[in-house]
């Protein structure tokens, strides 16, 4: 019997380099920015004040910056959390949709709220994403089942994933989310009045009845995998049909419906496309 082909993923791919004495380069940088600062100082002002003096201001200064460079809370280095704990408290609490530059309302009852700005600041036509001046697009991916495959198989599908990850030259984030899954639909699409045979006609009719009851007793759950690349996706397209994933690029109102979707989770989607932001709507009357 084939062992199964196993590999090592590391819990942390995001974990920096160690450059020297098993620090990153981000921890030496504030280690040497503190301490060229303070010798700066120390040789413009050493004789303003005694050795004494400086050495008692020298230790907490380098006790703060061991703690800022070294220390960790809630899972980021401490000087990433103290940044984006100054981020936090320099952002607005409320906040709402709208353009900067408002006329103030005098004697309001409440703060004016901010005006909010999301990350995507604009959905082309072709599903293009603009975040912070940089084209995403979204690819939406299905799945593949690598326990049935042989041990060659499966190690072919897993190192041709390495290569597309080793190949990437820009930020890449892989979002697998569950959804509620509406049976409804499906069970108004049965079309009992087309069969020929009453016993076909009365399998559907238990099969329609079937989805109906699983829709309202049970939550039906649908996985939705999408990728998100930077610049072209192309080789992304390539690289995932390498390994055996069907892959899908989404256009405007795909990708408007998914990102609504991420808005609100619990919210059942709304059937049908949805239109992009920024493009008119014409409606036919035919």
């Amino acid at each position: 019997m084939e062992q199964p082909y196993t590999t090592r993923v590391p819990a942390d791919i995001d974990t920096p380099d160690r450059i020297a004495w098993g620090l990153s380069f981000r921890q030496l940088a504030i280690l040497a920015g503190v301490g060229a600062t303070s010798w700066a100082v120390y040789s413009q002002f050493g004789p303003a004040l005694p050795l004494p003096v400086w050495l008692a201001l020298a230790v907490p200064v380098a006790a703060v910056t061991a703690v800022v460079a070294l220390g960790r809370r809630d899972g980021l280095p401490l000087d990433v959390w103290l940044r984006h704990g100054l981020t936090l408290r320099r952002t607005p609490r409320l906040q709402a949709p709208g353009q900067p530059g408002g006329v103030p309302v005098l004697d309001a009852p409440a703060p004016v709220p901010a005006p909010l700005r999301a990350a995507a600041v604009a959905i082309a036509a072709d599903g293009t994403v603009h975040v912070d001046g940089t084209a995403r697009t979204l690819v939406a991916c299905g799945t593949t089942n690598i326990a049935l495959r042989t041990v060659d198989e499966q190690r072919g599908l897993l190192d041709g994933f390495g290569r597309w990850l080793n190949a990437l030259t820009a930020p890449a984030q892989i979002v697998v989310a569950a959804h509620r899954h509406l049976l409804a639909p499906y069970a108004d699409a049965v079309h009992t009045d087309a069969l020929p045979h009453p016993a076909l006609r009365d399998a559907a009719t238990d099969y329609a009845a079937f989805l109906r009851d699983l829709d309202a007793e049970r939550e039906p759950l649908r996985r939705q995998v999408t990728v998100t690349v930077a610049g072209a996706h192309e080789p992304a397209v390539r690289a995932l049909a390498a390994v055996g994933v069907t892959a899908q690029v989404l256009d405007g109102p795909a990708v408007t419906a998914a990102l609504a979707a991420a808005a609100d989770p619990y919210d059942p989607p709304v059937p049908g496309p949805r239109a992009v932001p920024g493009t008119p709507i014409i409606r036919s009357n035919r």
